[in-house]
């Protein structure tokens, strides 16, 4: 669907959409509870229906509700072939899960998924005494369990899910088991793993983020789970409002332990205007500065943070460039290729990407089926100088299926 967008001004106050993240960590936790659980405020994004999907198929039961969720977990295996879609959390996150069956299950996907290396996982199962087998390094994947427990060394340097499938799956194993990790990025991500787990009752012993520890034959406890506003969707919102609004954000918790929370600190360095309380955040358009930020830990940022950059005035620069290569798209190449049409020049040396902020331009643009370029895309047109063509922008429903809605709710002008 190609979709365009006015230049148009911001004002009002939206809720945040729902963390997709937390909302699918949470349903495999459900699933492996015993017992009946029920998750507040869930996203019902295409990935977070990948999950459920696969969770049924694991043998949950998901009754769905506009405001909630209610999961009754560890049943008995209904479905031998699962398709994670293409969230790249679900792959590498219900992998090890998968691995928790005698049965043999083939996990595959769709699109981007497809396209994106699997070996990871093939290795860590094999390590831990489970079959595991992809196409050449890519999906389908063939499990065959249970994994039993024991040792395992990964390379945390491209993600952290598989970590967080590991770490989902060993309580529930007869062994204990020892996962060292090697140069793990994205930490606060399993942050947010071992908080959900010990809200279900399990325990990880993390060493430092290089050893961790998982105590076997523990049980997962049903909870009642509440879902915290997503800060990598609401991070498009709030850009959207320091370069041409007067908004406020709900649903985002400044307690929070989500790594793109740090938009903020970007935001603030470029010189916005915003005030932050507990569980919302005010911010208004102003004059803006170039500047420099770390996104290794929070690569979902670098869409968001290229907006804002292009309208500050001098030279931003964002590290962790390399974090980008397996996402949705070439992130890095689709973010210079997009923003070139719109007259942001973009420069990429190693693992550093520069953007000289300017006056974005009207275009025709395209989404390379990927939801962050989309919005960031769609975010960057409401202070162009024209009207900006996006094509394939369906694809936010990957994440954020009310975000046009949501930019027309605060006053844009969104044309389908």
């Amino acid at each position: 669907m190609e979709r365009y967008i006015d230049p148009s001004p911001l004002k009002g106050t939206v809720k945040a959409p729902s963390s997709k993240s937390m909302t699918q960590r949470a349903i495999a936790a459900a699933l492996l509870a015993d017992g009946q659980s029920t998750i507040h405020n869930p996203s019902y994004c295409d990935d977070s229906l990948a999950a459920m999907s696969i969770a049924v198929g694991l043998g949950a039961r998901i009754e769905p509700h506009s405001d909630k969720m209610i999961v009754d977990g560890t049943g008995n295996l209904r479905e031998s072939k699962l398709n994670c879609g293409e969230s790249g959390l679900a792959i590498r996150m219900f992998s090890p899960i998968a691995a928790l069956f005698p049965e043999k299950i083939i996990l595959t996907g769709a699109n981007s998924l497809r396209k994106r290396p699997m070996k990871m996982i093939e290795e860590a199962l094999n390590q831990m005494g489970v079959s595991c087998t992809s196409s050449g390094g890519f999906l389908p994947l063939t499990i065959k369990g249970p994994i039993k427990g024991g040792r395992c060394e990964i390379d945390g340097s491209v993600s952290s899910q598989l970590l967080t499938g590991l770490l989902m799956a060993l309580p529930l194993a007869q062994e204990d088991s020892e996962i060292k990790v090697n140069d793990l990025k994205s930490k606060p991500y399993i942050e947010m793993t071992i908080q959900i787990l010990k809200s279900f009752g399990v325990t990880i012993h993390n060493e430092n983020f290089s050893l961790f520890r998982i105590p076997g034959n523990q049980k997962y406890i049903p909870y009642d789970y509440t879902v915290e506003g997503d800060w990598s969707g609401g991070a498009f919102l709030l850009v959207a409002g320091a370069i041409n609004g007067e908004l406020t954000i709900t649903g985002l918790q400044k307690a929070s332990r989500q790594s793109d929370m740090t938009i903020l600190d970007a935001l603030r360095d470029a010189g916005a205007k915003m005030k932050i309380s507990d569980d919302s955040v005010w911010i208004s358009h102003s004059p803006l500065k170039a500047f420099s930020f770390d996104a290794t830990h929070s690569p979902d940022l670098f869409p968001p943070l290229t907006v804002l950059a292009a309208y500050c005035d001098g030279v931003s620069t964002i590290k962790g460039v390399t974090r980008l290569i397996h996402k949705e798209s070439n992130r890095a190449e689709a973010l210079r290729l997009e923003f070139g049409k719109l007259k942001i020049m973009i420069d990429i040396d190693g693992d550093i990407m520069s953007i000289t902020g300017g006056k974005p331009e009207g275009a025709k643009v395209e989404s390379h089926d990927d939801h962050r370029i989309t919005m960031a895309m769609a975010v960057a047109a409401l202070k162009a100088s024209g009207r900006v063509y996006i094509r394939d922008s369906q694809c936010v429903g990957k994440s954020y299926p009310g975000f046009f809605d949501d930019l027309r709710t605060l006053g844009a002008t969104v044309h389908e």
